[in-house]
């Protein structure tokens, strides 16, 4: 089993940062992919990015591409989530999420963080 804790969301105006994290605990494996996935009220979720912990390489929706970076630091079993400039259509809750990759551009996502909401307001 693998728990995921998010915290770092809150209330920001349009233009600011957050910085998100994800704290992994239990049985983690060297060849995970992590993500952060978010979902609007009322709306699908949507994949935002997601980086692997054995090589580093990382990969981002285009929505958030040069805004958002992702990044580990696999001492403290962590994923961060820098966001910068901040848009509304970027509320949402955001969960963190732990899987593993099938295939270039399929990852399996077997462990979810319980959210944290992310509000911008214009």
């Amino acid at each position: 089993q693998v728990q995921l804790v998010e915290s770092g969301g809150g209330l920001v105006q349009a233009g600011g940062s957050l910085r998100l994290s994800c704290a992994a605990s239990g049985r983690t494996f060297s060849n995970y992919v992590m993500g952060w996935i978010r979902q609007a009220p009322g709306k699908e979720r949507q994949f935002v990015a997601r980086i692997s912990l054995s090589d580093g390489s990382t990969y981002y929706a285009d929505s958030v591409k040069g805004r958002f970076s992702i990044s580990r630091d696999n001492a403290k079993n962590t994923v961060y989530l820098q966001m910068n400039s901040l848009k509304p259509e970027d509320t949402a809750v955001y969960y963190c999420a732990a899987g593993v990759q099938l295939a270039t551009m399929t990852v399996r996502y077997d462990y979810w963080g319980q959210g944290t909401q992310v509000t911008v307001s214009s």
